[in-house]
């Protein structure tokens, strides 16, 4: 290594290293109610799959929502402000969901005086479950609201600060650590949510978890400044960050950056805002289906309960690791074929975009062992945690980067209407699977729903890539925002 590269500087690893531990806070948050629900809360307030459908359900569309809200409030409040509303917000949110069986009875009987085991014994002995499921749904829903509240603000945070520490060759792979944050809280959270949960009840899994937001909240506050500000990031490492805005100048008709207001609607005017936002869209809902509903697959088809399934699940989870390899793989097409950033992103993404096709055959070969679906689930997993990586970095390689958050939000939205409509869509289709004992493909029951829903995931990675391929087939910066 030659002696520039030794005296550049590293300090913007660890400014990606907070943003893999936030990532991963935000992961571990919203896993506990998937982790705990089918064992533990269900039991008491007599949900069903289709009450649990409902409640991640709107979980994404309150996520969607207040990802086009939060990457607007991060773009005008800046990033350090941003970022510790959010965590501050989603950690409330999460220690919420442990009241609401305190809420629930005292809401029923007016008896708010109780503790959790005590909350417990009042519901017991409520002959109404028709109320004891609508009070309490309505309960987890509002919390899922405050938690999705503040949880849409990590990614646009995360992105808008990845953009200001790393020149565009090197996000992908930078956004690809921070982002593995997302499958290392997936990885936690099997193997801690449900022994915290059956050693102290649901209620303190909520409440243990949601409190690492705020022992995160106090190492951002004296650690991030912005590269130009930051006494740790040296001169020769803030030219490296900065190697772009000299490249970026060469373009013809390139405007330098000023620090002015983001149209929201004049985001919507660019085909590159719709290119990512169809991305997300057709994506984000195959890994949120695969976060909430594989913990319920090992339940309904092999009878695991919560701690039998934390061996496959963290094994799943170990898997999708892979995936940081998915930040490596651009750099690579960059500096060995020559290609600009966006080439080597999308060639890279439909590399990414083929793995998930062996969906197609994890309920088939399902009836051999489990732990071939497991491994399935985890590969494809990997791939969406790469492909993820990348289509963030997309948004950075076009726009400035006073709008990169709210873009961001934009295609979160989209991302969180195509969640919500496979959690909505999976709930129903496994009640009904399950009730009538439907018949698909020779799958019965419950399984035949399984299939259904895992071809869906299979083939949407391909159906994005075409698309966003279409929309914007070259390098095109904006320039005139």
């Amino acid at each position: 290594m030659s002696d520039s590269k030794k005296n550049i500087g590293n300090y913007r690893w660890t400014i990606c290293a907070l943003l893999f531990f936030a990532t991963t806070i935000n992961y571990l948050d919203r896993q506990v109610l998937s982790l705990t629900w089918s064992d533990f809360i269900a039991p008491e307030f007599h949900w069903t799959n289709n009450d649990y459908g409902n409640i991640t359900a709107l979980f994404s569309i309150f996520y969607a929502i207040s990802l086009l809200f939060a990457g607007r409030f991060v773009d005008l409040m800046d990033t350090k402000k941003g970022f510790l509303w959010a965590i501050s917000i989603w950690s409330i949110g999460a220690c919420l969901h442990a009241f609401s069986g305190i809420a629930t009875s005292g809401i029923i009987t007016g008896n708010w005086f109780v503790s959790f085991e005590g909350a417990k014994n009042v519901i017991k002995n409520i002959n109404d479950t028709g109320m004891v499921i609508s009070v309490s749904v309505t309960l987890f829903i509002f919390s899922r609201f405050v938690l999705a509240l503040g949880e849409a603000g990590n990614f646009p945070a995360a992105i808008k600060t990845t953009a200001e520490y790393f020149p565009k060759k090197d996000r992908a792979f930078s956004t690809s650590i921070f982002n593995a944050g997302a499958t290392v809280g997936a990885l936690a959270a099997p193997i801690s949510i449900p022994f915290i949960a059956k050693a102290f009840g649901w209620e303190m899994s909520f409440i243990i978890i949601g409190a690492l937001g705020f022992v995160w909240m106090g190492f951002w506050t004296f650690m991030y400044e912005k590269p130009e500000k930051h006494p740790k990031v040296s001169a020769s490492e803030l030219e490296y960050i900065q190697q772009d805005i000299l490249a970026d100048s060469k373009i013809e008709g390139y405007i330098p950056e000023i620090n002015s207001k983001v149209s929201l609607l004049k985001c919507f005017t660019y085909k590159q805002t719709w290119a990512f936002a169809f991305g997300k869209f057709m994506t984000d809902g195959v890994w949120w289906f695969f976060l909430f509903w594989t913990p319920a697959y090992l339940s309904s088809v092999y009878d695991m309960d919560s701690t039998e399934s934390a061996l496959p699940l963290f094994v799943l989870y170990m898997i999708t690791l892979v995936s940081i390899f998915g930040g490596w793989l651009p750099t690579y097409f960059v500096n060995k074929k020559g290609m600009n950033p966006y080439e080597g992103r999308m060639r890279a993404m439909l590399i990414f975009a083929f793995f998930p096709l062996l969906a197609l055959i994890a309920q088939p070969l399902g009836h051999y062992t489990y732990w071939i679906p497991i491994i399935i689930i985890g590969i494809a997993g990997a791939a969406h945690q790469a492909w993820s990586a990348n289509i963030f970095t997309t948004v950075g390689d076009m726009f400035p980067k006073k709008a990169i958050a709210t873009v961001t939000g934009i295609g979160g939205l989209a991302g969180g209407l195509g969640s919500t409509l496979i959690n909505k869509g999976s709930g129903l289709l496994f009640d009904y699977s399950k009730e009538t004992d439907m018949s698909f493909m020779g799958f019965q029951g419950i399984e035949s729903g399984y299939f259904i829903i895992f071809s869906i995931c299979a083939v949407c990675y391909l159906i994005g890539w075409f698309v966003m391929k279409t929309l914007v087939p070259k390098y095109s910066p904006i320039t005139d925002l």
